[in-house]
């Protein structure tokens, strides 16, 4: 299989997610070594990097990732988001993007969600999860993960599903064919 070139920088958390992308993509990619390396100094040296060049963000779908992506785009909101699922991202109980099978990995790197820039569409609130039974009900966090995983923005309490929705490029259209998707 011959590789897909990548012009942007990709920023992962740790060694073995390289290798996992490199299998599919040829990129320069920049580990992070986990959320506990994630000092100011790191930052800075992301922050300095984004000046001059595009960055793809690829963390794991876990606590950790969701942290350092929650950190990270408070610095760089330009940054592109890649997501993968948990249920792709998962080995043996293991949680990490360097578990995914190339198809995932390539899906995400193909459908990366960029922040708002300006706040000119749809604005989501509490009432949309509540009427479409993503914030309570037996079923409610399964309905998240499902959603998640169809708008490629990775899993969220609903409280963070509502900061996600308005915070990337999630138009109503794009929410509403989700939700037909829902089992």
């Amino acid at each position: 299989m011959e590789k897909i070139k990548i012009k942007e920088i990709i920023i992962v958390e740790g060694r073995d997610d390289i290798t996992a992308i490199k299998r599919v993509v040829d990129a320069h990619i920049i580990a992070l070594n986990g959320f506990s390396a994630l000092s100011k100094k790191t930052i800075n040296k992301i922050v300095n990097l984004s000046k001059e060049n595009e960055l793809i963000l690829f963390t794991d779908p876990d606590y950790a990732g969701k942290k350092i992506r929650d950190t990270l785009r408070k610095y760089i909101p330009n940054i592109k988001h890649a997501f993968i699922s948990r249920k792709d991202a998962t080995k043996n109980k293991n949680v990490g993007v360097e578990n995914a099978n190339d198809k995932a990995i390539l899906d995400a790197l193909k459908n990366l969600i960029t922040e708002k820039n300006e706040n000119n569409g749809y604005t989501f609130t509490m009432q949309d999860l509540i009427e479409n039974e993503l914030c309570s009900g037996k079923n409610a966090k399964e309905r998240r993960i499902e959603l998640g995983d169809y708008l490629k923005i990775g899993y969220y309490n609903s409280k963070q599903l509502l900061n996600a929705l308005n915070s990337f490029s999630i138009t109503k259209e794009q929410f509403d064919s989700a939700l037909k998707k829902l089992k």
